[in-house]
């Protein structure tokens, strides 16, 4: 069948443009954030390219603005001296702010009562066989073309206003026609350069980031507009589009313009694949000029004219049969076929896991809560202790294999970091042997000590003692911090996301009251340390005793002192001959003992003067074999007592952890919760869901209604 455009419908069957044309349908409904990468020919180039005529001859039907822009350059064209836009394409005010779902149906011809079939009728005319349908308004035919045009006109307005600006939502035209190959393309917005009139000073960055995102997807065929009488290495549309299909696999090029090239020049290079090869090829095509367009000139005429230029031209006459716009529509049409066949697996595949997504978090989001506002947060008050309580026990379902959490995070601020910050306690890393020695004159008073004192000994075992209430109350910081960590991650759930205002006032509430649990700990916990501090229990069974303590020092410095040998015999001397005889003036006159640098015997004329003493008196001579004994008894006491009291104070400070603040959150949390919140002037409140939700439901909602459509629409293809 010949039709008034040029073309020979002999239509496959278009069932797969057609699914896919339903699967647009659908998913335009979800604005632009479609899940799923649907197959489609994206139409590309620049303002200049002639990309709007190319999609009308298609059509064969006037789709643009017929009126040149005001003040827009003109360039004398071929074929009877036609006039093409260079600044601006016709469609500037209009399509092109805008991107344009252009899906083309294939309608058999309807017949007369009487059996007669309808005359076809020109462009400017009406035909009821073929008409234009919008997706924003169902059910609504425009048979009218010029009404068309209007539409899309309001319909961008209504989006971007009567400026320059541009919007990536989509106007969707369906148009049947028993004049067309069923066929789907979507015409985006023309490169740009220069902003012109009121656009945007970022028109060129707006336009590009919106034609990448729809010639990006792997399932888009991009067709690429270029003027054959350009330089093809400087097309905007192939420079594009080779940054998302640098090999070009999916792209083809379409040369207009052909009839407006120097005489003696042609594309038969670039069709050859010799310029910038393409898998898909070129096609060259011929367009109206504007002075066409103006004077209202039919396209079927204007077909007829390209299909004589091929058929007449020495460059093309051999290649007639592929060049032109009906043999470009065929190939889309083919193209787009195959396209699909071989992406419609992975179509289900994607519809099947995106709705399985979207329920599961409709699902998580919930319905909106309708009923009794008390009754609701005491559920929500007890589901919360109950998980709570849970979690520090480790009953809960949600149990890790990863890492450790709840319970068991306290359990280790218990075992391990408390356990070990305790032990890396050291008595002497700030008490000195020197400092036990001034403490121990100090602590014998004017008279010197016999015997090692005691009170030195309690006084430094004392004041370590004090300093195990640090880690302590680092321990029970750090249990505080996990009971805050649980709560948060209790709130984090999608019952608390719903509702801001409930969770801001549990987390108030919870944290409030962790606080209040804190004093009765921390007073504790000092309390057991100033309890050690307060009484040393010398007799305690696991304390080394005084005269253990010095048998173990004597020990020790007998083993360290070389053993003398008899001359005569060789034999080694008994202990008691080793030891050296008393001396009561060598150590005084030697320089040993407390004050031996101030009596130093060549200081002769002070000793003589019996100056009194200088206001600070410090130790300044090395320990005397006496004193270093003494220093090193009373050192083996104090680390005998001191673990004692570590080990005491890593078992009972978790006691009184868990006791005050763990173990109480838990079995009061309930109470408390209800005491602060179940408030009858305060639940309607807690219980406002959050604007993301409510948006956030909506759209998962809209998903999953339109995934449900399409799940039905492509299971019905095998």
């Amino acid at each position: 069948m010949a039709s008034p455009t040029g073309y020979s419908i002999n239509v496959n069957d278009p069932s797969l443009i057609s699914l896919v044309n339903k699967l647009q349908d659908v998913f335009s409904t979800v604005g632009v954030h479609n899940p799923i990468d649907l197959p489609q020919i994206a139409v590309v180039g620049s303002q200049s390219s002639g990309k709007s005529s190319v999609l009308e001859n298609i059509v064969g039907r006037d789709l643009y603005a017929l009126s040149t822009p005001p003040g827009g350059p003109c360039r004398r064209g071929g074929g009877g001296g036609d006039f093409y836009p260079e600044s601006l394409p016709r469609g500037s005010g209009i399509v092109t702010r805008r991107p344009l779902i252009l899906q083309l149906i294939n309608k058999t011809p309807s017949t007369q009562v009487n059996g007669d079939k309808k005359l076809e009728t020109t462009d400017g005319e009406s035909n009821i066989d073929e008409y234009g349908e919008f997706l924003h308004i169902p059910g609504e035919k425009f048979h009218d073309f010029n009404k068309i045009r209007d539409e899309i006109v309001r319909e961008t307005e209504t989006k971007v206003g009567k400026n320059a600006g541009i919007s990536p939502v989509p106007i969707n035209l369906r148009i049947y026609s028993p004049n067309v190959l069923t066929l789907t393309l979507v015409d985006l917005p023309g490169l740009t350069k220069v902003p012109v009139g009121d656009q945007p000073k970022d028109i060129e960055r707006q336009i590009r980031d919106m034609v990448l995102k729809y010639i990006g997807k792997p399932n888009a065929i991009i067709l690429a507009v270029t003027s054959a009488n350009q330089d093809l290495a400087n097309s905007d549309g192939l420079k594009l589009a080779r940054e998302v299909d640098p090999e070009g696999q999916r792209t083809i090029g379409v040369l207009s313009k052909v009839d407006l090239m120097d005489e003696g020049t042609d594309v038969v290079d670039i069709l050859a694949g010799r310029i910038i090869p393409l898998r898909l090829g070129y096609v060259p095509v011929v367009n109206r000029g504007q002075r066409d367009i103006e004077n209202k000139k039919p396209i079927a005429s204007a077909l007829e004219n390209e299909k004589n230029f091929f058929e007449n031209h020495k460059a093309y006459r051999n290649k007639a049969s592929y060049c032109g716009t009906p043999y470009l529509a065929r190939k889309l049409n083919l193209i787009l076929m195959m396209h699909i066949k071989q992406t419609l697996p992975d179509i289900k595949a994607r519809i099947s896991s995106s709705l399985q997504k979207y329920s599961s978090e409709l699902s998580q989001l919930g319905d909106s809560m309708l009923g009794n506002s008390a009754n609701i947060i005491l559920n929500i008050i007890t589901e919360f202790s109950n998980e709570y309580r849970t979690v520090l026990e480790g009953n809960n379902q949600e149990l890790s294999s990863i890492e450790l959490s709840g319970g068991a995070r306290i359990s280790f601020v218990f075992h391990e970091l408390y356990s070990n910050g305790v032990k890396a306690v050291d008595p002497f890393d700030q008490v000195k042997d020197i400092d036990i020695r001034t403490i121990l004159y100090n602590s014998s008073g004017s008279s010197p000590a016999l015997f090692v004192g005691t009170t030195a000994f309690e006084l430094i075992v004392k004041q370590q003692i004090k300093r195990l209430e640090d880690p302590s109350t680092k321990c029970i910081s750090l249990v505080y911090d996990e009971l805050v960590r649980i709560l948060g991650q209790l709130l984090n759930k999608s019952l608390f996301r719903r509702y801001p205002m409930l969770k801001e006032k549990f987390h108030m509430v919870v944290v409030a009251f962790f606080k209040k649990c804190m004093e009765p700990t921390n007073k504790l916990v000092k309390d057991l340390i100033a309890m050690e501090a307060t009484y040393i229990n010398t007799g305690h069974p696991d304390f080394l005793n005084g005269h253990r303590a010095m048998t173990i020092v004597n020990e020790r410095q007998q083993a360290s002192k070389p053993t003398q040998v008899d001359p005569k015999t060789g034999k080694p001397l008994p202990a008691r001959a080793q030891s050296p005889s008393l001396d009561t003036t060598g150590e005084s006159a030697n320089g040993g003992g407390f004050f031996g640098s101030f009596w130093a015997s060549k200081n002769k004329k002070k000793m003589a003067a019996m100056e009194a003493p200088p206001p600070t008196l410090k130790a300044s001579a090395s320990l005397s074999e006496r004193e270093a004994t003494e220093v090193e008894v009373i050192k083996l006491l104090i680390t005998s007592y001191f673990n004692i009291v570590k080990r005491t104070m890593i078992d009972m400070v978790p006691k009184a952890v868990m006791y005050t603040l763990v173990q109480f959150t838990k079995d009061s949390m309930q109470g408390e919760l209800l005491e602060n919140m179940y408030r009858n002037n305060e639940l309607d409140d807690l219980l406002k869901e959050s604007d993301y939700t409510i948006r956030r439901r909506k759209e998962c909602q809209q998903m999953v209604e339109s995934l449900s459509r399409a799940s039905e629409i492509v299971s019905q293809v095998q």
